[in-house]
């Protein structure tokens, strides 16, 4: 067994604080990875503090993860030892359903192995995330990483980024796409960097004013404030494609009435309530809402490999492992810019 160091919560209540416990050896199929830095997401928050209900302790988050390989099984053939890799959200699946067996693992029908405070397949072994110095994950759910990328800049990439990248590859943004950006954090700054990649008129819709020169500074042509009726009527009826990252409880309304012709709104936020939405809002211009969820295994690759072409990573802050509840703290006021990332080598101190 692999004695592995970490951070976790102990119940819904009390501050993460460090942990240790033991990761199995690799199996044929398994690839051991040293964490080096582990991005912290959203969602972290709200497991931990069980706000979506389901959560087991102790349980160490994180799912956003970059490292270096230190051993494979047997039957491995896309890594070695001293390759860099990575390790998203899902780190199983049936592998037999329709959908897994278009890498579309995601949405397994028999439901994804999430990379923590989740059952693995055996319905025993609880997972552990990247708060910790080890993980040992099965080759098909690890990841080829480039020797180009800023590696702490590259964690967020494994959530954030192939959770904006998705949609917007399966909406067909592309040169001369209208796109609207709905929110500007961990998402959406990754939503602008992405929209502008593929070539979109890329405008970023905020309540805060304060927000646009960050956005301009990150591949937004345009700025919109939602609060600004006539600014938002103005572009009523304009845009191709709005990229929804806006985890806040909001009124999807006027942000339906941004689509033109067959327009998609791409959501990816989740707010604790659910949104109404009015009829006439979808009837008109033949528009429609999609939701997305992370991406399976071939476009989580195909994501970090457009990433190394373009030099595509997070805005982050990094931080030490015993930060973490401060950073918590700070995450639910939106003081970040845009991603906290955690050096585990902290976690050896």
């Amino acid at each position: 067994m692999i004695l592995t160091k970490a951070f976790a919560a102990f119940n819904s209540k009390s501050p993460l604080a460090p942990y240790s416990f033991e990761r199995r050896e690799p199996r044929p199929a398994d690839v051991h990875v040293e964490i080096l830095f582990c991005g912290v997401c959203h969602s972290d928050l709200h497991q931990v503090r069980d706000e979506w209900g389901g959560s087991m302790y102790p349980m160490v988050p994180g799912h956003e993860i970059v490292g270096r390989v230190l051993s494979v099984g047997s039957a491995v053939t896309r890594f070695k030892p001293g390759d860099l890799a990575a390790v998203g959200v899902i780190v199983d699946s049936c592998r037999t359903c329709s959908n897994c067996k278009r890498h579309l693992e995601q949405y397994c029908d028999e439901g994804a192995v999430g990379t923590y405070n989740a059952y693995e397949r055996d319905g025993k072994t609880i997972t552990q995330g990247g708060y910790a110095t080890h993980i040992v994950t099965d080759e098909r759910f690890v990841y080829r990483l480039s020797e180009k990328l800023d590696l702490a800049g590259a964690a967020p990439l494994l959530c954030a980024g192939i959770t904006t990248y998705s949609p917007l590859r399966y909406a067909g943004v592309t040169k001369g796409t209208k796109v609207a950006v709905v929110g500007l954090g961990g998402l959406g700054h990754m939503g602008l960097k992405f929209a502008h990649a593929f070539g979109a008129e890329v405008t970023l819709v905020s309540s805060s004013p304060s927000k646009e020169a960050d956005s301009k500074r990150l591949g937004a042509h345009n700025f919109l404030l939602s609060s600004d009726k006539n600014q938002m009527k103005k572009f009523s009826s304009y845009f191709d494609v709005v990229l929804n990252t806006v985890s806040a409880n909001h009124d999807y309304a006027p942000y339906l009435k941004l689509l033109g012709m067959n327009g998609r709104m791409m959501v990816v936020g989740l707010p604790a309530e659910e949104p109404r939405v009015a009829p006439f809002d979808l009837l008109k211009n033949r528009r429609s809402i999609t939701g997305s969820m992370i991406g399976g295994t071939v476009e989580t690759q195909e994501m970090l490999d457009f990433c190394a072409e373009r030099n595509i990573v997070a805005d982050v802050e990094v931080i030490p492992m015993q930060q973490i509840n401060e950073a918590y703290e700070r995450m639910v006021k939106s003081d970040v810019r845009y991603r906290f990332v955690i050096d585990t080598a902290s976690l050896k101190q």
